[in-house]
């Protein structure tokens, strides 16, 4: 097996990272302290094609595998994972529209979409059910013109700020075959948010409930079939998972990349940090670690790439470890500035603020677990 990437693949990697250095890491900070990434960035990263990594090239889009897409997510964390991690969900929604909606609602919202002049959220979740998705008490209801929705969801990055929403409702029984996927457009009638969530990390996503009152919705902004959002919902997690890992992995190699900087520099005892060899066993423990976790990444989106049987466990695995793995590395970083990590200007305690979500969402890291349980007991 060849582990090098191309010369394509590492052209990828460039043109994000480059892209991120110029674009997102000066303005990091001051995004996360206030609750907002403007939205001109979107339109500039979707002009480099990375509105569109999963659309199909019949639809305008680049269509990359999935790992050509966890390069894109990996080199802009070095920059800003909350960013970042936005820009995967924007993609999710993208690629479910490229496939799943009707020509009409592709040729009206697709080309902005890829451009990202519409910006797209997801909505699963429900105030009582995170990792029990199947439960969703959202409910669609058909009208003389098409459905209406009623229910609230919930940690929705982007409520409030995206132009348009996919929302996962119940239109049948209570099982997951009584699950539909719509499209909700912002400014719909019986759509709105709630306050803005306080959150620890990704404060840069603005954060709030979706609430949905009798909310109207066309008949054509129905995706897919009815009764089958629960599967495209499945279906979206592996590529998902690949991406947050990849967010956890470029931010963790960040705030390596921050520590060799600062203990190179940093003197105590009349030498630089970096001459005490307990502090070089950190820095190699943080390496094997990124290593092994990078590995372990892309073997788990080569596994989906190439539609091996086992690739919804390896995605789960590589989740769970890569996400873990990088919070270790970046709080030993944070502790190897000393005092210095703990404060904003030197880039690491956002770090780690950051990356303590990506265990919970996209299926906590312990549903991670079960996945992979129930894969060996089968």
């Amino acid at each position: 097996m060849d582990f090098a990437l191309s010369e394509e693949q590492r052209a990828i990697y460039e043109t994000a990272q480059a892209f991120g250095v110029e674009n997102i890491a000066p303005n990091a900070r001051q995004w996360d302290a206030a609750g907002t990434i403007p939205k001109s960035l979107w339109t500039e990263i979707a002009a480099l094609g990375f509105g569109a990594l999963n659309v199909r090239e019949s639809s305008g889009g680049a269509e990359l595998t999935r790992l050509d897409a966890t390069l894109v997510f990996e080199a802009l964390s070095e920059s800003c994972a909350s960013v970042a991690a936005f820009l995967s969900i924007h993609n999710m929604c993208a690629r479910m529209l490229d496939h799943l909606a009707t020509d009409a609602l592709k040729e009206r919202l697709l080309p902005d979409a890829l451009g990202m002049n519409c910006v797209l959220s997801y909505c699963l979740t429900e105030p009582g059910s995170g990792s029990d998705a199947a439960a969703l008490k959202t409910k669609a209801t058909r009208t003389n013109e098409g459905w209406a929705l009623t229910g609230t969801k919930a940690f929705i990055s982007g409520g409030g700020y995206s132009d348009a929403y996919i929302i996962m409702a119940r239109s049948g029984d209570d099982t997951p075959a009584g699950i539909s996927a719509f499209l909700v457009e912002d400014g719909a009638d019986g759509l709105s948010f709630g306050g803005l969530e306080d959150k620890m990390g990704w404060r840069s996503q603005p954060t709030r409930q979706v609430q949905l009152d009798d909310c109207r919705v066309p008949a054509e902004n129905l995706l897919g079939v009815e009764g089958d959002g629960f599967k495209y919902a499945m279906a979206g997690l592996d590529g998902g998972r690949l991406n947050i890992a990849a967010c956890s992995l470029g931010a963790a190699q960040s705030a390596l990349d921050k520590a060799l900087a600062y203990v190179q520099e940093r003197k105590a005892f009349g030498r630089t940090l970096d001459q005490f060899q307990a502090l070089q066993f950190k820095l190699a423990e943080s390496e094997i670690e990124l290593q092994a976790a990078r590995t372990f990444l892309r073997h788990a989106a080569w596994a989906n790439d190439t539609d091996q049987p086992d690739a919804t466990k390896r995605s789960a695995m590589a989740k769970a470890f890569v996400t873990e793995a990088a919070s270790r590395v970046a709080d030993t970083c944070l502790q190897l500035h000393g005092g210095y990590g703990y404060l904003a200007d030197y880039g690491i305690e956002k770090i780690v603020r950051d990356l303590r979500v990506h265990r919970i969402l996209e299926g906590t890291n312990e549903i991670m677990r079960l996945i992979v349980a129930r894969s060996l007991l089968q």
